[in-house]
């Protein structure tokens, strides 16, 4: 599967929307925000994890 740059950025602006839906409801804790290189997408991607 190829992404291009703007379906990349498209695919993460909706992740990053239904993942902050819940969050909000619920404050607590810090959201932590990493880019890691995917060997299998060929691309940076983001991975977000929530520290209480």
């Amino acid at each position: 599967m190829e992404l291009s740059r703007r379906g990349f950025l498209a695919a993460t602006g909706v992740a990053a929307v239904v993942r902050v839906a819940p969050t909000v409801a619920r404050p607590g804790g810090r959201r932590i925000l990493t880019l890691v290189y995917d060997k299998a997408l060929g691309m940076m991607r983001a991975v977000e994890r929530i520290v209480h």
